[in-house]
């Protein structure tokens, strides 16, 4: 009797302690994973801003700048001025073997052998002239004209472009000759279209009469170097008076 007595307080104990075990986990919210990070977008180069065009790089003023600006109402100073650095284009024929500054004589090389490479060979007809020489010529145009005349083909002595060293004119042999139509000939077309090139712009273009104060000379090339020649073509704007913002010249201011 006492053993089943013990067997059922051992079994009721049991029971006790089984009614006591912790109950099973319940369950929890399914674990939510973060997103996977965007990819990294790797920015487009950025292109260099090109610096503008530096226009005060060199004088428009000094007469042994390449970009000086001569015309009627800017005259060299001093009037009677003369490069120091004149040499002989070689290579060229030169008809009145007149020399050219040291940088426009190596740049008329070129682009008169390239012509010729294109099959338009091209000759030098005038360079440079000095001041008495510019007196002159002048002063026979206006003896045969008349000054008035004159003055729109012919620059006063101290005004010449030719007297900077920095011009040539060009002929291609043909009947053109210091001619308007020289600008419609094979040979013209081809400067016109290469000059910058090489240096060079034409310098009295057609329609800049009221700027330039001269006819169109589409034979008239003049040297400025590659980076402003360059930049003029690209700007369109084709005269050295509208590029530097200077006053239009179409007379003496006498």
């Amino acid at each position: 009797m006492r053993v089943s007595l013990a067997v059922a307080i051992i079994v009721g104990v049991s029971a006790g302690f089984a009614g006591c075990a912790a109950e099973p986990a319940k369950p929890g919210k399914p674990t939510t994973h973060a997103p996977d990070p965007e990819p990294t977008r790797t920015a487009e180069p950025t292109k260099p801003v090109e610096p503008a065009f530096d226009k005060a790089a060199h004088s428009v003023d000094d007469p042994m700048s390449i970009w000086v600006v001569s015309n009627k109402l800017r005259p060299l100073n001093p009037i009677d001025f003369a490069p120091s650095d004149l040499s002989m284009p070689e290579g060229v024929e030169n008809e009145f073997n007149q020399p050219l500054r040291e940088p426009a004589a190596r740049a008329a090389e070129a682009m008169t052998a390239a012509a010729a490479d294109a099959g338009m060979p091209v000759r030098i007809i005038s360079a440079y002239r000095d001041y008495g020489t510019q007196v002159a010529l002048y002063n026979s145009y206006v003896a045969r004209d008349g000054q008035a005349a004159a003055d729109t083909y012919s620059a006063r002595p101290g005004h010449s472009e030719h007297q900077t060293g920095l011009v040539i004119d060009l002929d291609d042999h043909g009947s053109c000759y210091l001619m308007g139509c020289f600008g419609e000939t094979a040979a013209g077309k081809w400067l016109a279209e290469h000059a910058a090139e090489y240096g060079f712009i034409v310098r009295y273009p057609e329609g800049k009469e009221a700027v330039t104060g001269f006819m169109p000379e589409p034979w008239h090339f003049r040297y400025v170097g590659p980076e402003l020649a360059a930049e003029m073509h690209a700007t369109g704007i084709v005269t050295l008076e509208e590029f530097f913002d200077l006053p239009a010249a179409p007379g003496y201011a006498e």
